[in-house]
């Protein structure tokens, strides 16, 4: 089974102020340490950004690049680009924001990926709010389905996957899917 990471770095962080994926996590960058993660995790690593120059620098010299199409288009958008470029059984989509993701949690997740069902689209935690969309798995056969809805005008993962078969990852540690997307995050990621 082979399974490719796609990491989204294309965002404005307008509410962060300043580039996420460049915040300062334990000497790195945010960017960095989940590159290095999934790199230890998945077969290949993909970062779909507009602003490979920018990341570059911070990145391995062999990290693979997915360019945008345009600027701020949504995440939804810049998955569904992106699947013209992996080849794999399964894609693991995270933001570049998960400030205590693990590896053993990838680990441990990826080891489960065997029993879901092959109608089952997607392997993605659940919140208050619904999916946690770049948390999760996405079997690569769903970009005919994601077309579907994109060509309907929808451009919210949540929209998307409401009409399909998706299964839940259960996990129990809910600190694993934090979000870092404001300065107040930022100060919580730093002082924990």
């Amino acid at each position: 089974m082979k399974i490719v990471t796609l990491i989204l770095a294309g965002g404005k962080s307008s509410r962060m102020q300043k580039d996420k994926a460049l915040l300062d996590i334990n000497g790195k960058p945010l960017l960095t340490n989940i590159y290095h993660i999934a790199e230890q995790c998945t077969d290949q690593v993909y970062i779909i950004t507009p602003w490979q120059d920018k990341y570059r620098p911070i990145l391995p010299v062999d990290c693979n690049f997915i360019t945008e199409s345009s600027y701020f288009q949504g995440g939804l958008i810049a998955f569904f680009e992106a699947l013209n470029y992996i080849n794999s059984d399964w894609i693991l989509l995270l933001a570049c924001d998960l400030p205590f993701l693990t590896v053993d949690d990838l680990k441990n997740w990826i080891n489960t990926l065997g029993n879901i069902s092959e109608n089952t689209i997607a392997f993605l935690p659940k919140n208050d709010k619904g999916w946690e969309c770049l948390c999760g798995f996405y079997r690569r056969n769903c970009q005919d389905s994601l077309q579907k809805s994109i060509q309907t005008g929808n451009r919210s993962f949540q929209q998307w996957l409401n009409q399909e078969n998706v299964k839940e990852l259960v996990v129990k540690n809910k600190q694993i899917l934090f979000n870092c997307n404001t300065p107040k995050d930022y100060e919580k990621v730093v002082n924990s």
